[in-house]
């Protein structure tokens, strides 16, 4: 059975009517101008104290004097707060434009900061990248990552280098490739 069009259209009005009738018979709420006898308490502690910097966490300090060197340099290694640079050496033998380095420093750069590591990383050239950190304490986890990269050999902070454990010396490698490309014939260069 069909609606003949006059009955359809009265049908409508009717609703929209009552739709209007029920907005306009709301009871309205009047928001006085002076609100000095509010009282806001809905914010908690965690909500004040957002975007504050962490507190270190209280413990002891190490007995420094019973550490081996490697334990030593890892502690001060974890306790650095501060800004830091440091240089990535890429994997060697491996032929990389410009833009495949400045698109790695990117990538790295970006990964590292949806983990709130705040590290940027600059192409040096086609085999090192700088990186610098405005906090120190994100270090072990920017060298975890690091070492998680394949095309990372190995990344020097100060005078430490880290490399991945088994991997030989930068000097051992280089000397391995310039040995292999004297003695590959001409024809192959």
């Amino acid at each position: 059975m069909a609606w003949p069009p006059c009955a359809l259209a009265f049908f409508l009005l009717v609703l929209l009517c009552g739709a209007a009738g029920t907005a306009l018979g709301a009871k309205r709420h009047a928001i006085p101008d002076d609100l000095r006898d509010v009282v806001d308490d809905e914010e908690d502690d965690d909500w004040r104290h957002w975007g504050a910097p962490a507190k270190l966490p209280d413990r002891p300090p190490p007995d420094l004097t019973r550490m081996d060197p490697a334990a030593l340099r890892a502690e001060l290694l974890r306790a650095q707060t501060g800004p830091s640079l440091g240089f990535v050496k890429l994997r060697l033998g491996v032929r990389r434009s410009q833009q495949d380095v400045m698109g790695m420093a990117t990538r790295w750069t970006s990964v590292l900061r949806t983990g709130s590591v705040a590290a940027k990383f600059v192409a040096v050239d086609y085999g090192t990248l700088m990186f610098t950190m405005d906090r120190g304490r994100d270090l072990l986890e920017l060298k975890e990552f690091i070492l998680g990269q394949p095309e990372a050999y190995e990344f020097k902070i100060g005078d430490q280098f880290f490399r991945r454990p088994g991997d030989p010396p930068l000097d051992q490698v280089i000397e391995t490739l310039r040995k292999e490309k004297m003695n590959k014939p001409e024809e192959e260069l």
